[in-house]
């Protein structure tokens, strides 16, 4: 084996090795897909059409939203499990990413291990709103109303599962108290039967809410996060009005598949970060009602763990399950 072979040899592994991390740091290379599990008009669909609006424009490649709503996020969760792990297919991960490992008996995929994170995006606190027939001017009064059981008091939610439906569950357990579920196919038909006073209470997003409070409609009476929500300083927490250490939100974050090429994450993850920081995006996630958590992947990792072991005490002491 010649000196001049060997040195050939050498030149043309290096200039693949090259080629190769070139190729990754060239990502993307074809429009991207961004599946948000929900159908289009959602907190969690607002903030993947903000990212994906930004990630198009600082990469000059088309950045598009797949809606992909049905069995509780688990349908667009099976596409990005499945997807090929380079970067091109994202997923809109939400609470019910973590609810769901211990709510469903089989799962056709695994949030933890077929799934890489990039970053915790926001986090929303839901909003205690009753309908004004209800006579509770302050939690403590709807705690004593409720343990009264004249009438028996109903609150809604956009599904099982949901971050709404837990916030209730928590709350029954918390307050010790026994109110009625009263599930829909998503927020939209919860507002609605909540304006015409058929059921009592909600556990809601926001901003879906939130202009109904406004106008009068619709009564709050707490946020659900641990602190006081930004965008209602005025409004005093659940826990603060009477249920001590209760706290429950609303998140969305940002994944790929599993074994996507790092370079990958890396790239991607250092664009999610300097969008989350920029002032207009800030400023439309605010008006939402929604709080920016610019996270590391491992953070977010991190979290999506903690969370699934949280809901999972909440789904099994509520005794919730689905085949």
């Amino acid at each position: 084996m010649t000196k001049s072979y060997v040195l050939t040899v050498i030149a043309a592994v290096f200039t693949c090795a090259c080629t190769t991390h070139a190729a990754q740091l060239d990502y993307p290379t074809r429009p991207v897909r961004v599946v948000v599990p929900y159908l289009p008009g959602g907190s969690v669909d607002f903030v993947g059409r903000v990212l994906a609006q930004k990630l198009s424009e600082a990469w000059g490649q088309s950045v598009v939203v797949d809606n992909r709503a049905g069995g509780a996020t688990n349908i667009g969760a099976e596409i990005v499990a499945r997807a090929a792990p380079d970067g091109h297919t994202l997923f809109m991960a939400s609470v019910a990413s973590s609810v769901n490992m211990t709510l469903y008996n089989r799962l056709s995929y695994d949030i933890v291990k077929d799934f890489a994170p990039v970053s915790l995006l926001t986090i929303i606190p839901n909003l205690l709103v009753l309908h004004p027939s209800v006579p509770a001017k302050s939690v403590k009064e709807l705690i004593a109303l409720a343990k009264a059981k004249r009438p028996e008091l109903t609150y809604a939610s956009a599904g099982i599962g949901s971050s709404t439906h837990l916030a209730g569950e928590v709350f029954k357990a918390m307050a010790g108290v026994d109110i009625v579920h009263v599930p829909y196919k998503g927020g939209g038909g919860a507002v609605i039967d909540l304006l015409a006073g058929r059921v009592a209470m909600y556990f809601s997003t926001i901003p879906s809410s939130l202009p109904y409070v406004k106008a009068g409609r619709l009564r709050a009476l707490a946020v659900t996060s641990a602190r006081r929500a930004k965008s209602l300083p005025d409004l005093p927490t659940v826990a603060e009005s009477g249920v001590p250490g209760y706290e429950t939100q609303a998140w969305n974050g940002l994944m790929a598949p599993a074994v996507t090429p790092q370079d990958v994450v890396t790239r991607l993850h250092t664009q999610v970060m300097r969008i989350l920081a920029l002032p207009d995006v800030r400023e439309k996630f605010a008006a939402q009602g929604a709080e920016v958590v610019a996270s590391s992947p491992a953070e977010f990792a991190a979290f999506i763990k903690a969370d699934i072991a949280r809901y999972a005490i909440v789904v099994k002491s509520a005794g919730l399950k689905i085949e």
